[in-house]
């Protein structure tokens, strides 16, 4: 199946969730309303585009607002003349001499360009009748390359180059092809948001182990730094010692008090400890990972390859979690996730789209471009919204088989 088809015309929808008894809460997040600015691609079918940028609820409207200016920019294409050399387009978009100051390439006009690139890679995967993850993996390096803007990223990674590793791992792609049949494995956030009591804690995580999850995460960063310690130390008690847990202080605390907290929590064994500090601090970072000899995982905040490129390079990223919808999409996502094998540092992307999008982008990572099939975190609070949901079976993703990268929402466009 290979159809032509044309974007008519795109549009943004500002859809916003009010969560419930302290869901999504974090130490730095406190009053979350999970919330997308939708970027929906009509064409000349019955065939549209959907794409999504995930934020907080005010601001949202803003993101749409963007989606509807960058959305000129591929109105009028031809999905698979669009794709074939989408690298071309994404570099005219993201440098939109017009909108560029407001970034660049960050904040609100960069969650937009997101919004608008994952539209169009969902509609270029339903003209094919294909999941996204299927798609992406039947492309040849060269047209995975063809997708991706490689602007400022001549001095550690080229076009060149890219083809090449893409071709190096194609020979253990057929070994890599079995996470199919075994499903990815997940992580379950849901045991410990910030606001939840002990008590819904202690439940969450027998509930999360009865429903298969061996690996789960903690919210820290509190005020007090020994109820961080008791619900931590709680965790690994229930949990066991076999279990893998992660900390996530949503960048709460200064380099200090990051550097003092994380050598009390190695005690713990954590697999990582997220987003210890500022997001933009590289320095801090990297001192924090000479400080203290735990894992650190970051890049939910991370805006985009630039500061992607900075942190792989200084050695402190130990763990790579882009995220699709806060960098420009998933050609930008691909990019950082080449970089990132380049320099062997696994990619667990951060899942601010609920997991829908980047079970298909884990799926490729792992079978195209040789990462480690590690972990995926799950979040089910959207479920019940989107018209192909996340399935999950004793703790791993079951492989979506519908056209598109699973972002069709319910009664919502």
């Amino acid at each position: 199946m290979n159809k032509t088809i044309h974007i008519k015309k795109g549009f943004s929808s500002d859809t916003q969730f009010h969560l419930k008894e302290g869901a999504g809460s974090d130490a730095v997040h406190t009053t979350p309303i999970y919330a997308y600015a939708i970027c929906k691609l009509q064409t000349d079918s019955p065939i549209e585009g959907i794409g999504l940028a995930f934020t907080l609820g005010t601001g949202n409207h803003l993101v749409c607002q963007a989606i509807d200016y960058l959305v000129k920019h591929v109105e009028g294409k031809e999905i698979n003349e669009l794709m074939a050399h989408f690298g071309e387009t994404y570099k005219v978009m993201v440098d939109d001499p017009n909108f560029r100051w407001l970034g660049p390439h960050k904040g609100v006009v960069h969650l937009a360009l997101a919004s608008v690139v994952n539209a169009c890679f969902d509609l270029w995967a339903k003209s094919k009748g294909l999941p996204l993850w299927q798609l992406l993996i039947d492309l040849s390096p060269e047209e995975v390359v063809n997708t991706l803007d490689f602007s400022y990223y001549e001095d550690v990674l080229t076009q060149e180059e890219a083809v090449v590793l893409l071709r190096e791992q194609s020979h253990g792609k057929k070994e890599r092809k079995k996470v199919l049949k075994t499903g990815y494995p997940g992580y379950d956030t849901s045991i410990g948001w910030f606001n939840y009591s002990d008590k819904k804690v202690v439940a969450n995580i027998k509930k999360a182990m009865d429903e298969g999850f061996t690996a789960m995460k903690l919210k820290v960063g509190s005020k007090e730094t020994q109820r961080d310690l008791r619900r931590a130390n709680l965790v690994r008690k229930i949990a066991g010692d076999g279990a893998t847990i992660m900390f996530d202080a949503n960048q709460q605390w200064n380099l200090p008090q990051a550097i003092a907290i994380c050598k009390e929590l190695k005690a713990l064994n954590p697999f990582w400890i997220e987003e210890p500090t500022h997001p933009d601090d590289v320095q801090a970072h990297v001192t924090l990972a000479n400080s203290v000899e735990v894992k650190i995982a970051l890049g939910e905040h991370v805006p985009n390859k630039m500061l992607f490129k900075n942190f792989i390079q200084s050695g402190c990223m130990h763990f790579n979690q882009v995220d699709a919808v806060r960098v420009g999409g998933v050609s930008e996502f691909i990019l950082i996730s080449l970089l990132s094998k380049k320099y062997n540092i696994p990619v667990v992307p951060h899942v601010g789209d609920m997991g829908q999008i980047h079970q298909h982008l884990v799926l490729f990572n792992h079978i195209t471009l040789g990462h480690s099939a590690l972990l995926l975190e799950h979040i089910p609070h959207l479920r019940d919204y989107f018209k192909f949901p996340v399935q999950i079976i004793d703790g791993r993703y079951k492989i979506p088989q519908e056209p598109g990268m699973s972002s069709d929402l319910k009664n919502y466009q």
